[in-house]
């Protein structure tokens, strides 16, 4: 598994404008398979069968090891590119875009598609939102009740996650630290503790929070 942070869409979902006429509509989705995405894409140029353009582009893979850009029909390089990079400048992944293009009436030129495509891309993850992924390092500490008091009131107000409190013969800590930061955190609890406590170390999880540019 990639430790690396990295973005994605909060969500699935639609971003619609109008422009020169031309109504371009962005689909968004979450893939973690090319399989996924072309099947994306597939189902969106059905839906929207009848409309001039249905463009596409996407990244997929923790180190970004499939990337794809189809014009669909657009002059070569006023479509799908631009939304690839769009994908790419805001380090997106596992991220796949369908842009349909019904078209108004207005020609707008090869600058204006690389515009409008790159522009309904970047407003739509505007719009559907992005999260950053942050693999964290689970870890247990078991403690005698003597210790419960300090122990929860320290973690609660430290940067790492308490994610469970289990009250058996002993308590347990369930806790969640960035995976970088592992040595630090057990160094810190071991310190908290005297010594006394039970560390072991867990798997790693992928926890998502909002990102705001």
């Amino acid at each position: 598994m990639s430790t690396e942070q990295n973005y994605t869409i909060k969500q699935d979902g639609e971003y619609e404008v109008v422009i020169q006429k031309s109504k371009f509509i962005a689909h968004f989705k979450r893939v973690t398979t090319e399989a996924e995405a072309q099947t994306f894409i597939q189902t969106i140029k059905k839906a929207h069968w009848s409309a001039n353009h249905n463009c596409s582009a996407y990244i997929i893979g923790a180190r970004n090891e499939f990337q794809k850009a189809n014009d669909d029909g657009e002059p070569s390089g006023t479509a799908g590119l631009p939304m690839l990079e769009v994908l790419r400048k805001r380090n997106l992944k596992d991220t796949v875009v369908v842009v349909t293009r019904y078209f108004g009436g207005i020609k707008l030129g090869g600058g204006g598609l690389i515009r409008a495509y790159g522009g309904t891309v970047s407003e739509g993850l505007d719009a559907v939102g992005i999260v950053e992924r942050l693999p964290m390092q689970r870890l247990t500490l078991t403690v005698d009740y003597g210790w419960i008091g300090k122990v929860e009131n320290e973690l609660r107000q430290s940067a790492y996650l308490l994610d469970e409190i289990v009250y058996a013969d002993t308590v347990t800590f369930h806790i969640s630290v960035p995976v970088e930061a592992t040595e630090e955190a057990l160094a810190w609890l071991v310190d908290l503790t005297n010594g006394q406590g039970r560390l072991e170390t867990q798997d790693v999880r992928i926890i998502e929070r909002d990102f705001v540019r």
